[in-house]
């Protein structure tokens, strides 16, 4: 069966360049848009907008422009065809050759840029974000994956004066994903699961295995300090190992390490991690490919509300 992303959750992963994503509803504060990918070894530039239309001369909200051979990063807007007064700032952390991630955040007064976890600029709103329908992505990077978070979690403005905005996602019978995404939020990292893990929730979880990790945890727990149901241990220092277990009464079950090719949790890289689920069993998917099933030990539900993630690895966000 093909993953089914949650609403307000849609990944594209590999996509070609130029690529276009559609931001159904528009951009509201509490949502943010995800790129990553590898810039090229000679690159001269790429570009990420968050543009009104996708055909090519449509305003542009946001314009984010790294140009390598001029060494500067330029941020606009584009209005009736006609370009604003531009941003400039250093490129560093964006080098040729290299990995990266950024996260545009939306807030109520601008956007708030991230690259590889740390802050990159702030751009003051120009166009009304919620105006914003398309995702551009287009340049010298190879472009692994772009994706909208928030969606229907993050709620615009109420009130007789408010726009109408009726999103559209796939799969409606998924349940709605109810707050924004953690951005960026410290290790060890402990939340309480709103709901706790209902069949069809989807917990999503994007982050970086550093260069010097040896492994890193993720328990999903029913109460604080209780049974832990998944025990997903990631071991750099075990050949890449993808350990699978739960600790049910005091006591470890059998591990489970089987993988249907190569572990994505490698040092230096970026991961994408879902883990949905369902009435029988856990289904975990990284960077968008099954990764393995983990059939319940016990019965899941309301009880399992607790996420803690450990150990040596840097969080991008965090999604229930």
């Amino acid at each position: 069966m093909a993953f089914v992303p949650p609403p307000g959750y849609q990944p594209y992963y590999n996509p070609p360049l130029p690529y276009v994503a559609p931001v159904p509803g528009g951009l509201w504060p509490g949502m943010a848009v995800s790129v990553q990918g590898v810039v090229r070894a000679h690159a001269q530039g790429f570009r990420v907008n968050l543009a009104l239309g996708s055909h090519d001369d449509a305003d542009i909200a946001l314009h984010v422009n790294p140009r390598f051979g001029a060494g500067v990063s330029v941020l606009n807007s584009r209005r009736g065809g006609g370009w604003g007064d531009e941003q400039r700032r250093d490129l560093h952390p964006l080098c040729p050759g290299t990995p990266f991630e950024m996260i545009i955040s939306v807030t109520p007064e601008g956007y708030r840029i991230l690259v590889n976890g740390t802050f990159y600029e702030e751009f003051p709103h120009r166009l009304p974000p919620e105006h914003v329908t398309a995702v551009t992505v287009d340049g010298d990077l190879e472009l692994h994956s772009a994706s909208v978070l928030g969606g229907m979690g993050a709620c615009p403005p109420c009130g007789p004066d408010a726009p109408q905005v009726t999103p559209i996602y796939p799969d409606c019978n998924l349940p709605v994903m109810g707050q924004p995404p953690t951005l960026h939020p410290p290790v060890p990292f402990i939340a309480t699961i709103p709901g706790g893990l209902i069949p069809k929730k989807t917990i999503i979880i994007k982050g970086f295995v550093p260069h010097h990790a040896n492994r890193f945890h993720l328990n999903l727990r029913a109460g604080p300090g209780g049974d832990i149901v998944l025990h997903l241990s990631l071991r750099m220092d075990e050949g890449d190992a993808v350990v699978r277990n739960s600790c049910l009464g005091g006591g470890w079950g059998h591990e489970e390490r089987e993988l249907p090719g190569c572990s994505p949790f490698q040092r230096g890289q970026y991961f994408d991690l879902s883990i949905r689920c369902g009435n029988h069993r856990f289904k975990v998917y990284a960077n968008g490919q099954p990764l393995f099933d983990f059939h319940h030990r016990v019965p899941a539900g309301p009880h399992v509300d607790v996420l803690e993630i450990t150990d040596d690895v840097v969080l991008s966000y965090v999604h229930f």
